[in-house]
This record gives structure tokens, sequence and C-alpha cells, in this order.
């Protein structure tokens, strides 16, 4: 390796930043403060709009929440080539190939356990972002030696893949509410449609997500200047952006989430990759504000932990534990129930990002 060992554990700051404010996101709804908050300012015609960003679109449309999941499986793929190029520096192509496939193995296996830990039951069910990000970290490693052309017609396969099995499935209506093409691989895998429609082969479209992903990775990785890498990343950005709304506007493809179609695809990777761009420009390039972005950034040091525990322990326990005093304090002096359900989904996210806080402070890291 030509590297030196400085620049083999150099971290991209932007990089920890954009994962750490996905997961504060996450770990908030874990939290209820996106159900608390909206019930609190449901009446109010603009707060409740704005309420209405923190919940998945019913179905044609996108809103900010329908871009979190995107924005972690891109984030995931971005940091692959800083990941691979860390172990290759210490060992072989070999040992990082055995490592990714324990991950996913690993990551398959949590989100299928997190269903069962929701449902209180065993099941079998593979609509979890685990799950899904398990798949895509695969199909992004098989093809990341390839060129960044290859990657990206790759990424574009996918989804006219997408587009073929949707429409030839139900040529009449591809996209329809359990009766797409989506909607029948769950019941061949499962035998059972998701209540809100999700459906387990999301993954063959969102996989372009994780593959754009390594390559503007891969692209921060090299020796080419900051206005370099900038450039290419506002301008194909922008392009994702316009071709999965024009894709929605011209009536070819509706924008939907929930099956993840290929319009949706192209405008979330699209918001994902200019997101990159602002907080690269921002961060790495201006260098602003870095103490108090840590904030944000601890919480994706331990992603995969803080996402595992607020999903499992800080539903089933932290909530009702912060209710202990938010109720007990604020209840006497007289404060809607409303409000303190939002203080409470407040306090519980505080608890969860200063478990992230202490052990980053410790270099305490979890790795899957």
């Amino acid at each position: 390796m030509t590297q030196t060992s400085t620049d083999v554990t150099k971290r991209l700051f932007s990089l920890d930043v954009f994962r750490g404010l996905t997961m504060f996101f996450l770990v908030a709804e874990a939290a209820d403060f996106h159900h608390n908050f909206y019930e609190f300012v449901k009446d109010s015609a603009i707060w409740s709009s704005i309420a209405e960003q923190l919940h998945h679109h019913p179905w044609h449309g996108l809103r900010f929440w329908d871009l979190i999941q995107p924005f972690f499986m891109f984030i995931v793929g971005v940091a692959m080539p800083f990941s691979l190029r860390k172990r290759l520096a210490s060992g072989t192509r070999k040992a990082a190939t055995q490592h990714i496939l324990k991950r996913c193995f690993l990551l398959f296996a949590f989100g299928v356990l997190l269903h069962c830990v929701n449902s209180g039951a065993l099941v079998w069910e593979l609509w979890n972002v685990l799950v899904q990000l398990a798949f895509t970290i695969l199909i992004a490693y098989a093809i990341m030696n390839y060129s960044h052309k290859s990657q990206i017609a790759f990424a574009v396969g996918l989804l006219i893949l997408t587009e073929i099995l949707y429409r030839v499935y139900n040529p009449a209506d591809p996209f329809n509410q359990g009766q797409s093409f989506g909607s029948f691989m769950d019941m061949v895998l499962m035998g059972k449609v998701n209540s809100g429609y999700w459906v387990t082969i999301n993954f063959i479209p969102t996989a372009a997500h994780t593959i754009w992903g390594v390559v503007c990775g891969q692209l921060l990785l090299s020796k080419k200047s900051a206005s370099e890498k900038l450039s290419p990343l506002v301008v194909y950005g922008a392009l994702l952006l316009v071709l999965g709304y024009g894709l929605d506007l011209l009536g070819v493809t509706p924008i939907i989430k929930r099956i993840a179609t290929t319009s949706f695809t192209l405008a979330s990777g699209g918001w994902a990759i200019l997101v990159l761009a602002l907080f690269y420009w921002w961060i790495d390039i201006k260098g602003n504000n870095r103490k108090w972005l840590r904030i944000f950034s601890v919480v994706g040091t331990n992603s995969i932990f803080i996402y595992l525990l607020a999903e499992t322990v800080g539903v089933q326990w932290f909530r009702g534990f912060g209710k202990i005093f938010t109720e007990g304090l604020l209840s006497p002096i007289g404060l809607p129930d409303g409000l303190i359900m939002v203080i409470n989904s407040l306090f519980v996210l505080f608890m969860f990002w200063y478990i992230t806080y202490f052990l980053d402070k410790k270099k305490v890291y979890f790795k899957v």
C-alpha cells in the first residue's frame, strides 16, 4: 500500500455528520417524537403540514421522511471504499470479502429478529431496512472494483429490471397497492403482504443507492482537487432529481417510496448526492462549525448499535422510563398532555444521544 497510516485512517467528517444526522432522525422516531409531535400540532394547518414531513407518504408522493432510508443506504455505500482501503492496508482481499459476507449475514439476521421483537412472536418477515441493506451491500461490493461507468450502468440496469418486472406482471396497473409484482414476491417469500404495502424486493432498485454511494466514496478518495470532486456530485445529483421528478410529472412512473419505483429511487438518490455535496463543501472544504457538529457525528459512530437499541429496548423501556419523570414533574404544573409527550420524546432522544456520546468519548465502537 502506498498510503501512509495517517492517510489510511483519515475520516471524512462531512460523511460522519451526514450519517449521524440521519441516525438522529431514525432514533427520534424510536423515541416516538414524530408521532407525538404530529398529535400535538395536528390542529394547526401550518405545523401539521410540517409534522407530516416526519411520516412516510401513504402512497404516491415524496416527503422528507421517505428520504431517510435512501440516505442511510447511500451513506453505507460512500463509507465502503474508506473501510475497504483501511482493511486492505492491514489484510487481504479475501479477509475483506469474508468480513463483508459476515456483516451482511448479521444485518439480515438482525433485521429478521427486529420483526420478531416488534411482533412479540416468531415471524418470518423481510421488510426491515437492515435486511434490505444486507442485499444492497453485497450487490455494491460485488461490482465496486469495476469502473465508475460500469457501476453506474449496472445501477441503471437494476432500475430498468424493476420497471420490466412490475410492468410485465401487471401491465394494466403495474404500481397497484397490494397487487404489484412486489406484493406477489412477498406472497412467494413470506406468504403475506405488508399492511403498509412495503415489499421485500425493494432491495433491487435501492441497491442503486448503495452503488451510487460507492462511486461517490471512490471519487472523494481520489487525488482530485476539492472542486473536481464537488462538481460531479452537484451535476449528477441534479440530473437524478430531474430524471426522477420528470418521470413522475410526465406520468411515466409515479414516485412511490413503499415499492421503491424507479422515479423514487432516482429522485431520492439525487437528494442523497446533493446533501453529501452540501456537507462536503460546507464542512470539509470550508471547514465550518466542526465542534458543534459533533452533536450529530457521535450518533453515527455506533449507528447499527444505536438503531438496534432504540428499536428494541428504547421502544419497550426507555419511553416508559422517561414518562416517570416527565409526567411526574410536568403534569402537576398543568402542562397539556400532548406537550408532555413531546417533551418525553425529546428526553428519550437525549438518552439515546448521550449513550452514543459516552461510547464515542470512551472510544467504544460496536462493529458489525
